[in-house]
């Protein structure tokens, strides 16, 4: 291996996946890196903004396979506080990751979490909007501010 074949490897990040089927939808470890996030070496980012920037491409996956009458959420595990519409994400450097939205009575939520601790069931639910709102995509929306198209 070259030095620049050895840095080019250090830089890009490995992914994989296995499907029991054969026409699973294509998932992000599938997917090619988007520009936007692939300019940047990932030796230069924080474990923070790596996990930030990776959870937008699942979210955006997964909202690709909702049909319009269903948003994206996360279910907690070993906990009775249900779900988190997510409405927003952040990252504070150099290892939290925050999580916005509300409950399934509306009322607001936070999640602050640190990477070490980072597990995220994302789950489909209904819109709360009525019938002619478009749902609303928050994964499209970080992938825009990414600078993706």
């Amino acid at each position: 291996m070259t030095a620049a074949e050895a840095m080019e490897a250090h830089a890009l990040p490995r992914a994989h996946v296995v499907h029991c089927g054969d026409n699973a939808p294509a998932t992000a470890e599938q997917l090619p890196l988007p520009e936007a996030i692939a300019k940047k070496p990932l030796g230069q980012k924080s474990p923070a903004e790596w996990a930030y920037e990776r959870l937008i491409l699942y979210l955006k996956n997964f909202e690709e396979q909702l049909d319009k009458n269903h948003e994206v959420a996360m279910g907690f595990t070993g906990s009775t506080a249900g779900v988190l519409r997510i409405e927003g994400i952040g990252f504070f450097d150099p290892d939290i990751v925050t999580f916005y939205g509300a409950d399934e009575g509306g009322s607001r939520m936070q999640l602050i979490q640190h990477v070490t601790q980072l597990n995220v069931v994302l789950r489909a639910v209904s819109k709360e909007t009525p019938e002619e709102e478009p749902a609303r995509r928050i994964g499209f929306r970080l992938a825009l501010n990414l600078g993706e198209t």
